[in-house]
């Protein structure tokens, strides 16, 4: 508590206060230093993106009128009409079936790169964890090349793929496994490091191998926590695999393109809403199953 004005400090409260006081002037100043350094850097970093207010007071105008294009034009009259009625949800959907197949294709990408990934990134998530690395050099060469597999974009994995592999989905579910094995045996690695180490030790005690105390010491003990980030990459693979067809790897993302190229606009927003949903539908299902898998862990 600071003392009133008439108040007589004694020599050493005067020197608490007084040490008080500069160290208070010194966290000022180092916040004062940290918000215009900081205030430096996002203006740099401005002008490098070209990202200036007058460029952006000027795109958005043109923003909203592409989106106010991509509004299909229904009407209330005809809203249940045949495909062949304009105006109505049937004309807006008039090439459902072949966008189904697509987004069916695209799901399918997403399950078997989940899936493919994630097998490899449960063997390589041993090697990566601290707590279990047969040697240093099998940690770090496990954890530079999980680094290594997930700092590079699908999408780019995806551009070179298609050239090795052609157009089409396979290209896609390689680009996308591959990501997600980087991405997912980080997080496989880590629940590992956070398991108990008294199951492993009992194992490695009684004679068991390495390779047995990870199938039956730790593997138990994070096979919950894994299948909840396989079901959460399961959600994100979805939506990338939907992007990388951009590039000719395959799914509803190679038509989105194609109708964004022909500026057919009424196309583009049937196949966004469609993508918006069964995305949200994806994700509905999954986060059921991780609660469901969080509460028979608890139970």
């Amino acid at each position: 508590m600071t003392p009133s004005r008439g108040a007589t400090l004694s020599p050493a409260a005067a020197r608490g206060e007084a040490a008080f006081q500069a160290a208070r002037r010194a966290k000022r100043a180092r916040a004062l230093l940290g918000a215009v350094l900081f205030l430096a850097a996002l203006l740099a970093a401005a002008r490098v993106s070209e990202f200036y207010p007058a460029s952006l007071a000027a795109g958005l105008p043109r923003a909203g009128d592409y989106f106010a294009r991509l509004l299909p034009d229904l009407r209330w009259a005809a809203l249940l009409g045949g495909w062949e009625t304009e105006g109505s949800l049937a004309f807006w959907f008039y090439r459902l079936d072949k966008w189904a197949l697509l987004l069916l294709e695209t799901a399918n990408m997403a399950a078997l790169a989940t899936l493919a990934g994630g097998a490899v990134a449960l063997l390589l998530s041993f090697p990566a964890a601290r707590n279990l690395a047969p040697s240093p050099w099998a940690y770090r060469l496990a954890r530079r090349g999980l680094e290594s597999m997930r700092t590079v974009p699908e999408i780019v994995y995806a551009l070179i793929l298609v050239w090795a592999f052609g157009v089409g989905p396979l290209a896609g579910i390689v680009a996308i496994a591959a990501h997600t094995t980087g991405a997912l045996g980080k997080l496989f690695a880590e629940a590992i490091e956070n398991a108990e180490m008294g199951p492993w030790e009992g194992v490695r005690a009684a004679g068991g191998t390495w390779a047995q105390a990870c199938r039956f010491a730790m593997l138990p003990q994070v096979a919950p926590s894994m299948v909840s980030y396989l079901l959460l990459r399961f959600e994100i693979n979805v939506r990338g695999a939907s992007v990388i067809g951009f590039v000719g790897a395959g799914g509803i993302g190679q038509e989105l393109y194609l109708v964004i190229s022909q500026n057919y606009y009424e196309e583009i927003s049937a196949i966004i809403v469609l993508v918006v949903v069964v995305v949200a539908m994806i994700d509905l299902l999954s986060d059921a199953l991780r609660r469901r898998l969080r509460g028979d862990a608890r139970a």
